[in-house]
């Protein structure tokens, strides 16, 4: 599936962003399981997003040291 560069560049911002407010989501609500089941999908979406994130970052950086040509 192919969306466009802004949308794609923007998710794990989302991602972080909704993991955050599923987190606080989590402290306010007391009815059946729902605290437990916003916590850990929370946390999974703060992770992911970190982990997009910091894998994106790395990779533009190796690849961008390994695009330089050398000077003779």
């Amino acid at each position: 599936m192919w969306v466009s560069r802004p949308i794609y560049e923007s998710l794990p911002y989302f991602y972080i962003i909704a993991g955050a407010l599923t987190l606080a989501a989590s402290m306010y609500l007391g009815h059946w399981y729902w605290p437990t089941i916003c916590f850990f999908v929370g946390l999974a979406s703060l992770v992911g997003g970190l982990v997009v994130l910091l894998k994106r970052r790395d990779f533009r950086h190796t690849d961008r040291r390994s695009t330089r040509t050398p000077n003779p």
